[in-house]
């Protein structure tokens, strides 16, 4: 798919090992899709260092950092706190443009109770104030958990915002996310025949509260899915968007590129849309 349309691509782990083979032949086919800008999110510690390394080789690439739910189990508990003061003194260096991957993943994770992840997440949130960043926010299988999260008032939301990655949660979880000053990306399923419930909450989600995404090298969109994504396909998802949405490509490529420029607060390259 060609376009004169800009994309950011919201989310994408370009530093996955998947993508070691053929990184910059990846990298040349996004910028040739329209792909102006990306935002690679860190998963756990290990990751921290090298990615920090990237945004100056290329300003098109802006980076989170955070520690994955998914990840604790590799994680000894007892070093939860020393990580996350490691994770502090990187974020003061204001490379990173967003706290995250960080989130909940159902109920209960084998080493990764929810009483863990909750206690983990409290301190991105906290992290996120201190340092004035959005949040990169995984939830699956956990929406009331998190709902409960945001309803207490001793915990702190960043006044940059949250944005509810590959959200998933239908559209009642959407409109309270909404009232919580929430941002929202999609991805490769928005775009599946057999979509419902993503299309549902995205009609319910203000247009200016809306992201795109890839998750690459997961959820690739039709007709590539079940195959490697990569971020040139976010040209793929923004048009499945747009169809849903009933407003042409531009429109939507225009304004969550803006929208992702204005939350990140990084120009993601200086072309006119």
């Amino acid at each position: 798919m060609t376009s004169r349309a800009l994309f950011v691509d919201t989310h994408c782990h370009l530093d996955a090992a998947r993508f070691d083979p053929d990184r910059d032949e990846v990298l040349a086919r996004a910028w040739d899709a329209g792909v102006c800008g990306i935002v690679i999110p860190a998963v756990g510690p290990r990751d921290w260092n090298a990615l920090l390394e990237w945004p100056a080789k290329d300003p098109r690439l802006q980076i989170g950092l955070g520690i994955h739910p998914q990840l604790l189990p590799e994680i000894d508990e007892r070093e939860d706190d020393l990580h996350l003061e490691r994770l502090d003194a990187l974020l003061a260096r204001n490379v990173a443009c967003a706290v995250g991957e960080c989130g909940l993943d159902g109920p209960s994770i084998p080493g990764a109770p929810l009483e863990r992840q909750l206690r983990v997440l409290r301190r991105h949130l906290e992290l996120a104030v201190k340092h004035d960043l959005p949040v990169l926010m995984h939830c699956l299988r956990a929406h009331p958990a998190l709902v409960a999260l945001f309803c207490d008032p001793t915990v702190p939301l960043p006044r940059r915002g949250v944005l509810m990655h590959s959200y998933s949660g239908g559209v009642d979880f959407a409109k309270f996310y909404v009232q919580r000053g929430c941002y929202f990306s999609f991805a490769g399923p928005v775009t599946f025949q057999e979509a419902r419930k993503p299309i549902a909450a995205l009609r319910a989600i203000p247009l200016d509260r809306l992201l795109v995404e890839t998750d690459a090298p997961d959820q690739a969109p039709h007709p590539f899915r079940g195959a490697r994504s990569e971020p040139a396909y976010v040209a793929h998802v923004a048009a499945g968007m747009a169809a849903a949405l009933g407003i042409d490509l531009e429109t939507l490529a225009r304004r969550t590129t803006e929208t992702a420029r204005s939350l990140f607060q990084r120009p993601f390259g200086t072309d006119s849309l």
